[in-house]
């Protein structure tokens, strides 16, 4: 392994944040701290880019591995490494942050430096999440993402912004709290005692972990309640959308394309890596709120008159088919479940780089307040219809692959899970399209709308890569579905194993 290869999870995790650092001894001169911001995101993106370039799909377990001892008490490491399941939520939040920086360029006017700051080192806990395989490293990481984006939503935010950043600090922190119980007890009963995700994987795996038996069900649920918040599954949903509603685009933007997402990679990761049996006992109940969720949160969406909420709820529909897939234990469920949460963060993030550009325009996100939008402003009508059609998912764009799979996952598993988790892309292209043709279509309800300029050539910049990758991903998903196939089997291959004893006895 080349120098390279052994350091490039250490550079995309940690050039954010030099870059941050950075920023500090700055000049207050607004445009060069843009400019800057913007390098180093994409300087991070380029160095992403080695990921899938140099990825084996062909080898087993994580690849890029790096694992040096950090505190030798207690044992913690510094380790990461990635598969064909992290790999790609790590791309996504580096292709992600150049777009929040470019769409944020004249929306941010006070504490521009601040912002940015802010901005780069919730980047760097993103990807640290992701590519963390020390559970000690993962919980730091988990919980260092709550600071910047709740600065992000209480500094720049608008209107509750106070009272949606400490709603959503202390929902994530109580939750994240039973996540440290369960992370705790299993380096106590590990021996050697270890936070090493390899090695109490392959203990459990074994047997060896002593008294597992009576707490493996309390374990399971201390990791999957951190989890169900962060996602947030139904009822754990409360804080999201005052989150999105008063977080500055930037945030909506990484809080729905990558946030969102830790929690189904750590229920992929940690709750079916970890506590197989468990996760098969509470499916059941787990599928249900997953439906709920989808079925709810398309409901409630539907009535919304605040556009940036519609979107918000959504996501929590979205998210639903995430958690559906995933705990339907197949091979296309799973796979779905990947392709939806990389396809959910490109279209809702461009979703929420949309509503930030019309915000900029008439400083409100009511519906009833636009109307005709789409003959002085038919460029921004055009990307916005593309980005509701990827969300719909209409075939040929990325939403489509992954709700197939998903549906077709939860059908193998039981019929009635995909029968109801396919009302779901009903409703969600009766909220959005009603949506679209409350906003651009119709009489015009304010002379304001007759004159609002349409998109600049940075906004274009901005969202011209959403678009491709969308268009991309729905007409070769096979370039993001070759890497997570393997990791996805290697997932399951112990509910295989479940699924063996169980006939055997």
């Amino acid at each position: 392994m080349n120098w390279l290869d052994n350091n490039i999870l250490t550079l995309v995790t940690f050039v954010p944040t030099v870059g941050a650092v950075l920023l500090l001894f700055f000049p207050r001169r607004d445009r060069d701290i843009r400019v800057f911001a913007l390098v180093i995101s994409l300087l991070t993106f380029v160095l992403s880019l080695h990921l899938p370039a140099h990825f084996n799909r062909n080898l087993p377990g994580f690849q890029f591995d790096k694992n040096v001892a950090w505190i030798p008490m207690p044992n913690i490491h510094y380790h990461m490494g990635i598969d064909g399941i992290s790999m790609w939520l790590t791309v996504l939040t580096t292709f992600l942050t150049p777009l929040c920086v470019l769409i944020s360029w004249k929306s941010i006017h006070e504490r521009v430096k601040e912002f940015f700051i802010l901005l780069l080192v919730l980047e760097t806990a993103l990807i640290g999440v992701f590519v963390s395989l020390d559970l000690f490293l993962f919980y730091f990481f988990w919980e260092a993402t709550l600071i910047p984006m709740a600065l992000l939503i209480g500094m720049f935010g608008h209107g509750r912004r106070i009272y949606a950043a400490v709603k959503f600090f202390l929902y994530t922190m109580i939750a994240s709290m039973f996540m440290l119980a369960a992370i705790l007890w299993l380096y106590a009963n590990t021996n050697p005692h270890t936070f090493d995700f390899v090695a109490i994987q392959n203990a459990i795996q074994s047997g060896q972990l002593a008294n597992l038996a009576g707490a493996a069900r309390w374990l399971f649920l201390g990791f999957f309640v951190a989890f169900a918040v962060k996602v947030p599954l139904f009822p754990f949903h409360t804080w999201l959308p005052d989150a999105h509603v008063e977080a500055p685009t930037a945030g909506s933007v990484l809080l729905a394309g990558v946030l969102l997402k830790m929690g189904t990679y750590g229920m992929l990761r940690f709750n079916l890596g970890l506590f197989p049996e468990q996760s098969r006992a509470n499916a059941s109940w787990i599928v249900v709120l997953a439906l709920i969720g989808i079925v709810y949160g398309a409901l409630v969406a539907m009535v919304q008159p605040n556009l940036k909420k519609l979107i918000a709820y959504s996501s929590i529909s979205h998210l639903g088919f995430v958690v559906l897939g995933i705990f339907s234990f197949t091979q296309a469920g799973l796979n779905g479940a990947m392709f939806v949460m990389l396809a959910h963060g490109v279209s809702t993030g461009a979703l929420f780089m949309l509503a930030g550009i019309i915000y900029e325009r008439r400083h409100t996100y009511e519906i009833s307040e636009f109307g005709g939008l789409a003959t002085p402003m038919p460029r921004y009508s055009t990307f916005f219809l593309f980005i509701v059609l990827a969300s719909v998912g209409l075939p040929l764009l990325n939403g489509f692959i992954g709700e197939f799979l998903v549906l077709s996952g939860a059908f193998q598993a039981k019929m009635w899970w995909g029968i109801v988790g396919a009302t779901g892309v009903i409703w969600s292209a009766c909220y959005l399209l009603w949506m679209y043709q409350r906003v651009f279509f119709g009489k015009v309800k304010h002379e304001v709308n007759n004159s609002l300029p349409d998109l600049d050539i940075r906004e274009r910049v901005a969202l011209w890569p959403a678009a491709i990758i969308a268009l991309v991903m729905g007409v070769a998903p096979l370039l993001w579905l070759n890497s997570i196939d393997p990791a996805v089997h290697n997932a399951l291959v112990p509910f295989s194993q479940l699924a063996s004893r169980l006939v055997g006895q």
